[in-house]
This record gives C-alpha cells, sequence and structure tokens, in this order.
C-alpha cells in the first residue's frame, strides 16, 4: 500500500447455514434472568434484524411466552426461538396494505393478559423509539396489567454501525437528531408543517431519519430550504444488519434520485452529515457503499 492510500476495512458477507450454530437452551446457562409470570405483557426490541443483536432479556422472553405480537421487521430466525407451543400473531404494519389499527393490536395484549397469557409484544429496533411502545405500555398501565420493557437496539444506530457509519464521531459531531420521516409534507395545510424541519436542520451536524423513504424529496427540500447545503452527504442504508444490506451513498440534495436509480425500498435508514463520509473507510459488513 503506498503511503497516500487511505486503508480500508475487508468486508464481512454473512454465510447462513442451514444447523443452528448455537444450541442456546443447551449451551449457556444463564442465572438471574426474569421468570416471564402469567398475565404479565412484556415490550420487546428485536433489533434492527441480525437475530445477534438480540438481547439476552429478549431472548429469554421468546423462549417462556405464551402468545408473541410481532412486527413486520422481526424474521424469521428470530421467531424459531420461540417455544414450540406459543402462539404467534403477526400485527405488521406496511404503508398501503391492510393491517391492524393500533387500538387492535392494544385491545389484544390485554385481552391475552387477562386470560393469564405470558403475552410477548416484539418489536423491530426498539420499542421506544417510534415504535409506539409507549403507547401500548399507557394502555397496558391504564388496564391494570403489569409490564416489563426489554429495550432493542436501534436502526438508527445498530443499522448504520453494520453500514460502517458513527452515528457520532469526535471529529464531526458532538450532537445528533433522531427524527422520524413519514408526516414531511402532510399536513392538510401546506403553509403549516407537522414537524419543524428548520430546528432540525439546525439542531446538530448529523440527522438520522427513519421511515422516510416515501418522503425523500420533500425533506431533502425543507432541510435545504432550512439551510443545509445541497451537497451535504447523505447515505441510505436498506435491510441493515442483514444478508439484504445496500448501502448508497449521494449528496442531499439526490437523496430521491439516488433511492429511485437503485431501487431502495424499506427498511430503511437515512443519515445525513459528514459522518457519512466515513464509511469509505469504516464498511466491513455486506456489499461496499455505493
Amino acid at each position: 500500500m503506498s503511503s497516500d492510500e487511505t486503508p480500508t476495512q475487508d468486508i464481512v458477507r454473512l454465510a447462513l447455514s442451514d444447523e443452528p450454530l448455537l444450541d442456546i437452551k443447551s449451551d449457556i446457562q444463564i442465572s438471574g434472568l426474569p421468570a416471564f409470570e402469567p398475565g404479565w405483557v412484556w415490550l420487546a426490541g428485536a433489533g434492527p434484524g441480525d437475530p445477534g443483536l438480540l438481547t439476552l432479556h429478549a431472548v429469554n422472553a421468546l423462549q417462556q411466552a405464551d402468545c408473541v405480537v410481532y412486527d413486520a421487521l422481526v424474521s424469521e430466525d428470530i421467531l424459531s426461538l420461540v417455544r414450540p407451543s406459543a402462539e404467534l400473531f403477526y400485527a405488521g404494519k406496511r404503508g398501503g396494505k391492510p393491517s391492524w389499527k393500533q387500538d387492535d393490536i392494544t385491545n389484544r395484549l390485554i385481552e391475552m393478559a387477562q386470560d393469564g397469557k405470558r403475552v410477548l409484544r416484539l418489536k423491530g429496533g426498539d420499542p421506544f423509539i417510534f415504535g409506539r411502545g409507549g403507547e401500548e405500555a399507557q394502555s397496558l398501565v391504564a388496564a391494570g396489567i403489569s409490564f416489563r420493557l426489554i429495550p432493542g437496539i436501534s436502526a438508527g444506530i445498530g443499522g448504520l454501525g453494520y453500514a460502517g457509519i458513527p452515528a457520532t464521531h469526535r471529529e464531526v459531531n458532538h450532537a445528533v437528531t433522531f427524527v422520524t420521516g413519514h408526516l414531511a409534507g402532510k399536513s392538510s395545510d401546506p403553509q403549516v408543517e407537522l414537524l419543524d424541519w428548520d430546528a432540525i436542520a439546525k439542531a446538530s451536524p448529523v440527522i438520522v431519519i427513519y421511515m422516510a423513504m416515501s418522503r425523500l424529496s420533500v425533506i431533502a427540500d425543507l432541510l435545504m430550504a432550512a439551510g443545509r447545503e445541497a451537497r451535504e452527504p447523505v447515505a441510505i442504508v436498506t435491510h441493515a444488519t442483514t444478508p439484504k444490506q445496500r448501502v448508497v451513498k449521494g449528496e442531499l440534495s439526490q437523496a430521491a434520485q439516488l433511492a429511485e436509480q437503485h431501487g431502495l425500498e424499506p427498511p430503511s435508514i437515512i443519515v445525513i452529515g459528514g459522518v457519512v463520509d466515513l464509511a469509505d473507510t469504516l464498511s466491513w459488513f455486506g456489499a461496499k457503499p455505493i
């Protein structure tokens, strides 16, 4: 390597096995994990996709639950950890497609807990980060149902990590803003935005946006109108932490075109700011950033 070349990290490509690499029940014995009592609801985060990012508390919950109510981002590999007698209920939401309403989900959790079931509500990422976990917990408390929270790794941190993009870096940013983008430009009054994008644009050097693929063009325009540079680095990370992960980089003004050009779809996380450039050096998983 010549002295002026930037060192790069070798890329890891996830190889899937037909056989379990680890028999959790027999090979790992960990004391101190809680018993899942009948009539309780545990709200658990399943992380961004890679089953290895589950917490021990989440695995413990999966192996004790009578009923598992899970979202679209929870993979079959993760669901394979449930005990054979557990009932599975799909409650995933996908834009424009039929799905349970939030009240339906909450009522089902309450009904099953009142029937004496051990109920696991399993969500992609973290339940309390754009996951409506707080709303569900409030409803459980109002109904007199005991609950436990099991945090998960959010895609805005873990997903970016698998893309070689630190959410913070001492030489780039000392603050980061996390925001959901699905409401951008959807106010009934075109003069009133539901989010204060001017404040968001000025709040921190790095912005991480969830649920924004269908609103990328609007969001880019709003941020640029608020002062963000059109050439500011942006990355779109789709299917983060899974074998289907893809990372596409570009400029803020081109974000929507990049997504269309490369056929990117949800689930995706968008990051804007100088940390995006670190992916050229730090990418370690999946395909190299485009």
